[in-house]
């Protein structure tokens, strides 16, 4: 049985690949927008199953058996949904919501047995703690480009994982995939290495 990962995130296919995965990609191009008064946790988890079923339609439920992966991440900041920022000042914005404060990121997991079609559907959180960014220190951080194709205009895997000075949680959730409740979702299935 294969693995179809839903998703053309460098980062999760990364996290899959170093965790000893085989794994097949294919993108899901689904419509991202928040849905009126849509809580965080509910934003993800649909993001996660359309992404899946996207994929799984293209995969074709006559093919090999294969598991599809579907995931979204999304940061929360009191009481903002902070997605992938639109423009340098969005990500100047959001980086002054994360200043000094702690936050949530939220990736919602969603995995699909292709021959049968049984899928589960879960949420992980991970709460993160941001360093005080001076106006400088937050100009620099988007001098490097990296903020601008990630939820909450951060990567805790790169140059931004110098302003976390705490996490309660899964590191690989805020990179984009929680590993760890992956790995128990695809057992469940009866997915071995």
């Amino acid at each position: 049985m294969k693995l179809i990962l839903a998703s053309a995130s460098p980062r999760r296919a990364e996290i899959l690949r170093n965790a000893g995965f085989t794994f097949d990609i294919s993108p899901a191009d689904v419509d991202e927008a928040i849905l009126r008064d849509e809580r965080a946790d509910d934003y993800v988890q649909r993001l996660a199953e359309e992404k899946a079923r996207s994929a799984l339609e293209r995969v074709g439920r006559d093919a090999t058996p294969a598991i599809v992966i579907g995931a979204d991440t999304t940061v929360v900041a009191g009481s903002h949904i902070l997605s992938k920022p639109t423009s340098q000042e969005d990500a100047r914005r959001m980086l002054r919501l994360l200043s000094g404060q702690t936050h949530e990121v939220l990736t919602g997991l969603s995995v699909i047995h292709s021959t049968d079609a049984r899928s589960d559907s879960e949420v992980e959180t991970t709460r993160v703690s941001f360093a005080h960014l001076s106006e400088s220190e937050i100009e620099e951080y988007l001098g490097t480009g990296e903020p601008f194709d990630k939820a909450g205009a951060y990567g805790i895997q790169g140059i931004g994982g110098r302003y976390v000075t705490r996490m309660e949680g899964c590191y690989f959730n805020v990179m984009g995939l929680p590993l760890s409740r992956l790995w128990f979702m695809l057992r469940k299935f009866g997915w071995k290495d």
